[in-house]
């Protein structure tokens, strides 16, 4: 699980998106930004998840909010994903999980019995100045948008 605590600077980043424009985290100064971690493209609850904030993702914009997906698939993975799903938003092809690793969502998981490593489901919002101002460790896929917008 993450270490980053709400009011700390969100560590920089630097990536390629799915279609593979360079996004920073400075594109986004002046601005929130809600980055959710999931961990792989068109699985059942990275599609519920990444669904419930497209059905919403005109009051985030409304809100003056930016969305911003990342996971470690490929830039066509990620294409794919978008297509097949309509997504509004860019996702992250952080394939060498430099991103993922800056906000420490990797590690040891379980399912089924088995331990594995891989992303921990998790969001942050960003503020305008670059600061952490709300973690989401509990997402739940299926109201997601309520979690970050409120009822």
């Amino acid at each position: 699980m993450t270490t980053l605590k709400i009011g700390d600077k969100a560590p920089d980043f630097e990536a390629k998106d799915n279609k593979g424009n360079i996004i920073k985290l400075i594109d986004y100064k002046g601005k929130k930004l809600i980055l959710f971690f999931y961990p792989k493209a068109s699985t059942p609850g990275c599609t519920v998840e990444a669904c419930n904030l497209r059905d919403n993702y005109s009051n985030f914009i409304k809100m003056g909010y930016g969305l911003l997906g990342v996971s470690a698939d490929s830039a066509i993975r990620q294409q794919k994903f978008i297509d097949k799903n309509n997504l509004p938003f860019p996702l992250l092809a952080d394939v060498d999980k430099e991103v993922i690793m800056a906000y420490k969502v990797w590690g040891l998981k379980k399912f089924m019995g088995k331990e594995y490593d891989g992303i921990y489901r998790t969001t942050f919002v960003i503020d305008e100045n670059g600061v952490i101002e709300q973690i989401i460790t509990k997402v739940k896929t299926k109201a997601h948008s309520e979690q970050l917008l409120g009822d």
